[in-house]
């Protein structure tokens, strides 16, 4: 079964991080919230706290195909700063292994200089961190084994393309019909 990794740090975008997480589990993608804060319990930057299903350090990411960031502040700038966890993205990316980014969450890719050469997209006021990248204007940017989508209200265009990628686009298609997305 396909496995996906959605990376949580305090003051993540809730509907960015579990909308991943909700759309993935209902194509019956077996899909991981991974804690990078050092504890279960991850407060949302609007209050809403999440128990994540297991602690970085605890993880393993061996079989994982598909690496997810949402945004929100601070929950990014945690994200960029947890070394491990860029280390890990960055491996991942040369491997050819599917890496995401959401909102502000692509600076963390641009960072790492996983974004250099491809097209990618971000929350505005992000464009100068995305480091390499040609920056368009797309809701959601595929480019390789990269995609980046530009915020909560790109989140379920950006969930269906990686449920597409993780099973197949017929499958992303069903799904978006039955939560009656742009119908």
């Amino acid at each position: 079964m396909s496995r996906v990794q959605v990376f949580l740090a305090d003051g993540f975008e809730e509907i960015e991080g579990l909308t991943v997480v909700d759309l993935l589990r209902r194509a019956g993608v077996e899909t991981q919230m991974v804690s990078v804060s050092g504890a279960l319990e991850i407060h949302g930057s609007h209050g809403i706290t999440v128990h994540a299903d297991v602690l970085f350090e605890e993880a393993d990411s061996s079989d994982t195909e598909l690496f997810v960031l949402p945004g929100g502040m601070p929950g990014t700038k945690y994200l960029a700063a947890h070394g491990a966890l860029g280390k890990l993205l960055q491996d991942a990316a040369a491997a050819g292994k599917k890496v995401a980014a959401i909102c502000a969450a692509p600076s963390v890719l641009g960072g790492l200089g996983i974004l250099a050469g491809r097209k990618a997209v971000c929350y505005p006021g992000f464009e100068n961190q995305l480091a390499g990248a040609e920056v368009t204007d797309r809701e959601v940017e595929i480019s390789g084994n990269i995609t980046t989508s530009r915020g909560m209200g790109t989140a379920i265009p950006f969930a269906l393309a990686l449920v597409a990628q993780m099973t197949d686009q017929k499958t992303a298609d069903e799904l978006g019909r039955g939560i009656i997305w742009r119908q």
